[in-house]
């Protein structure tokens, strides 16, 4: 892994862009960003996981090789059956890792708003009732405080040559998005 600041320069203009971190980092936000500035698709990864009820599709390990095949992609990385091939074709690693506080601050917000909005994800799916925190021990805000350091282990284990911008916080990512992702070469 080869590991960039906010501030290091992009050595190739990418095409296909991973964005990781944990439950809530804005991941989906950062990658829609990067496909606009790079003019590059983006793949929301969550929308080919998840079926009716929350249920996994079937399909999904099949959507995910037939997209990472092509030329040009942005999406998160996520889900364990799929990261390893991802990784691999990969040009570029965006690694949100902001702090715990931060992450939770914005999933709470997150969460809370879908819920009293009744806001339709993918495949009709809307955020349980608030009361399942209590009940549910994979209920998003219980996972991503769980989970929150496991991005750091994958990390870890990435093909040597891949160049990883590690973001450890929004003002960072913010001036990444509008400096070195906006110069990156032709």
């Amino acid at each position: 892994m080869a590991l960039l600041t906010s501030e290091d320069a992009i050595p190739h203009r990418p095409r296909r862009v991973l964005v990781a971190g944990t439950s809530g980092s804005g991941k989906t936000t950062v990658a829609r960003r990067i496909a606009a500035t790079l003019r590059l698709p983006h793949i929301e990864i969550d929308a080919l996981f998840h079926g009716p009820d929350w249920t996994p599709l079937p399909s999904f390990e099949n959507e995910v090789d037939r997209f990472r095949e092509r030329e040009e992609w942005v999406t998160e990385w996520q889900y364990s059956k799929v990261r390893a091939r991802l990784a691999e074709r990969a040009d570029l690693m965006v690694w949100l890792d902001l702090p715990r506080a931060q992450v939770m601050r914005q999933l709470v917000r997150r969460t809370v708003a879908r819920r009293i909005r009744r806001e339709k994800l993918w495949n009709g799916n809307v955020e349980p009732p608030l009361w399942t925190l209590c009940t549910d021990p994979d209920h998003i805000l219980r996972w991503a405080w769980r989970t929150h350091g496991d991005t750091a282990t994958r990390m870890a284990q990435l093909p040597p040559n891949l160049p990883v911008v590690r973001l450890r916080s929004r003002r960072q990512v913010a001036a990444w998005l509008a400096g070195p992702l906006r110069r990156c070469p032709p």
